[in-house]
């Protein structure tokens, strides 16, 4: 086996990830794993790490982190791509939520996830490309969140020592309360069109979010589509707090305010301010325009 690039957040999980540095190492050499790990030091470090480590010949850059971590990464392979250089990517959940891990099948433990890097199998899986006016297209690989998400991902980062499901559910709990008159928004998906009082829309690539939601529990990660869920915003915070063990179970979906749907692009407009995250890191809070699209086959990893 080649030497791999170990690329880890010391800061994700609420510095969960740090602590663990030690025993990764560990695991990773009782594997007999040849690599080397690097510390990210700020916001989009990750992604410039990933494009440099493939530039420089490795072919498997393992991202230790969570869900941010993971699109940062994500962001730097498809970068070097366009520079005509391939890389697989690996996985070690350290993170808060590390949701798109999971959604790979990724074990939550670190031994787990350490012998997968060492003796996983390959696997292609679809990413999602995002643009907004004025900004450089992005990607994501699990999930796009307009309008209640965007409010969970803001007051997320005031609670610096919860990680996973202890911190998700009491934010979206809190979150009810802070969510005001939902944006009417346009939500266009290949040949369809809904003009609603936006409280969620939801664009997916895998089925949880949030340590434990299921948007769209149907959603599969190579099938080549990009699942949908909407909330229609008229409707009471009495309704809302109904729904929350729902998106819990994925049995929301026949509920009367949601409307389920699957698309190959979508494009989201309001005259109203947007709020919207990628993968659990804040995409907006004053965003009138966000396309997207699914991208099949895009991503080889290691599982």
């Amino acid at each position: 086996m080649k030497p791999v690039k170990i690329i880890l957040n010391p800061v994700a999980g609420r510095g969960f990830s740090r602590k663990s540095e030690p025993r990764i190492r560990q695991l990773l050499k009782d594997e007999g794993v040849e690599f080397e790990l690097v510390q990210t030091e700020y916001r989009w470090h990750a992604a410039e790490l990933a494009e440099q480590a493939v530039m420089e010949g490795y072919e498997l850059i393992v991202a230790a982190g969570g869900d941010g971590t993971t699109n940062e990464v994500v962001n730097g392979l498809m970068i070097a791509s366009e520079n005509g250089k391939e890389a697989v990517m690996g996985f070690i959940p350290t993170g808060t939520g590390s949701d798109f891990m999971s959604n790979v099948g990724i074990p939550p433990d670190l031994k787990g996830a350490c012998q997968r890097v060492a003796h996983g199998t390959e696997r292609l899986v679809d990413i999602g490309q995002l643009s907004m006016p004025g900004q450089k297209p992005r990607y994501f690989d699990n999930q796009l969140g307009v309008g209640f998400d965007g409010i969970v991902t803001m007051e997320a980062t005031k609670f610096k020592h919860l990680r996973g499901i202890a911190l998700y559910l009491p934010v979206v709990l809190k979150s009810v309360f802070l969510a005001s008159k939902a944006p009417v928004a346009t939500i266009e998906y290949d040949d369809q069109k809904l003009t609603q009082p936006s409280m969620q829309i939801s664009i997916v690539n895998g089925a949880r979010e949030g340590g434990a939601f299921y948007m769209a529990p149907e959603a599969k990660i190579d099938d080549g589509w990009l699942d949908l869920c909407m909330a229609n915003g008229a409707t009471d915070k009495r309704t809302l707090f109904g729904l929350i063990p729902k998106f819990m179970k994925g049995t929301h979906v026949d509920h009367r305010i949601i409307t389920m749907a699957r698309a190959k692009k979508v494009t989201i407009t309001s005259e109203e301010n947007l709020i919207a995250h990628f993968d659990g890191e804040l995409l907006c809070t004053e965003g009138h325009r966000i396309e997207c699209e699914i991208i099949p086959n895009r991503l080889k990893v290691r599982c």
